[in-house]
């Protein structure tokens, strides 16, 4: 059999697996509706998107992939085969920290695939305010920076909000320089997010010593003020480039390469345990001697592992704090659920902020 014999055998034998593939999934979408009728005939209130059931089915296909595509690649994939189906039963809508072209819209798409309806907003206050009216089904808000620290606004907001933590998204962070112009001989100013700015900040003394830096809201908005300004460069993403159609000045100029961000998603429905959980809490000491060394004991006596810690002003009076901690495990968890009850025997105030799955990739 010759090259163009081969190639033609091939093509067939993929025209073939495709067929396949658009039954099998056809299939998978008849059963969402069943699932959804089911759910409707319910006297309860219908609660169609389960989170601990989406890493559930997530964790088994990264299992079950021997290749050749990554773990990655199949995982996203099966996000938006979930994510369609999903929307068979239910149209999410989705209130994320805006403009469009943010990386907190990305990691949005990223969890809940683009069978959704996503909608931005100017603050994390708004995000806040729109899913704890109902408008929204749920927020996605960055927490976290694993070179900048935290967004300590998300952190007051959610001490100060009813609503909980249903899942967590990591996004790794790649930063572009992005102009109007071809080079950048002519560029003056870079703006960007204070964060984007820090973390480029070693490539721009290298590269763009002279420029001016300014500080705005977002990236997205960076990128916007620079399509609408000559001699000017954006710190952003490849996504707000294309919306705003810049040239790529400089690919991933960011001065680590494992930036990363990590973003919550926020809701009013509790998460059940899905077996690889996280579990976010906040809580207050008595001003007493070792009072902090107790609370933490709490969680090391029981063998539960903590994987983050933060103190906040707890706003209440001067110098007093609140701590954010995060920590492996869901709160119904024997093992947790101890150590949170030993916590609350002890601590000025414990607030539980949410159980929910890892982040899968």
């Amino acid at each position: 059999m010759d090259e163009k014999d081969k190639l033609a055998q091939l093509r067939v034998d993929i025209d073939a697996l495709d067929k396949q593939l658009i039954d099998l999934i056809s299939d998978r979408a008849r059963l969402a509706q069943a699932v959804a009728e089911v759910k409707n005939a319910s006297p309860e209130p219908a609660n169609f998107y389960r989170p601990e059931r989406e890493a559930q089915i997530l964790k088994k296909v990264i299992e079950l992939n021997k290749g050749p595509l990554s773990e990655e690649e199949m995982a996203r994939l099966f996000r938006e085969i979930m994510s369609a189906c999903l929307a068979l039963e239910q149209q999410l809508d989705i209130a994320y920290l805006g403009p469009e072209g943010t990386f907190t819209q990305s990691a949005a798409l990223k969890h809940f695939g683009q069978s959704v309806n996503t909608t931005a907003f100017g603050t994390i206050d708004q995000v806040f305010r729109e899913v704890e009216s109902g408008a929204s089904h749920y927020g996605v808000v960055p927490v976290e920076n694993s070179i900048e620290g935290v967004v300590n606004h998300t952190l007051d907001m959610l001490n100060n909000s009813s609503l909980t933590i249903c899942g967590e998204v990591e996004l790794r962070i790649h930063h572009h320089l992005l102009s109007q112009d071809d080079a950048f001989d002519e560029i003056t100013t870079v703006y960007a997010h204070q964060q984007a700015l820090a973390q480029c900040r070693g490539w721009l003394d290298t590269h763009l010593i002279k420029a001016e830096r300014i500080a705005v809201s977002s990236n997205a908005e960076a990128a916007l003020i620079t399509s609408k300004e000559p001699n000017v460069a954006a710190i952003a993403s490849s996504s707000a480039g294309e919306l705003y159609k810049l040239n790529t000045l400089s690919n991933n100029i960011e001065d680590h390469p494992d930036n990363t961000t990590r973003f919550l998603i926020i809701g009013k429905e509790k998460c059940l345990s899905c077996g690889n959980d996280k579990t976010s809490l906040i809580f207050s000491t008595p001003n007493k001697p070792g009072a902090l060394h107790k609370m933490l004991s709490c969680f090391a006596d029981n063998g539960v592992s903590m994987t983050r810690i933060e103190s906040r002003p707890s706003r209440r009076e001067m110098w007093d704090y609140v701590f954010f901690v995060d920590i492996e495990g869901h709160a119904d968890d024997a093992a947790v659920k101890k150590a949170l009850s030993e916590l609350e025997e002890h601590a000025a105030m414990v607030k539980l902020l949410g159980s929910y799955p890892k982040s899968v990739l």
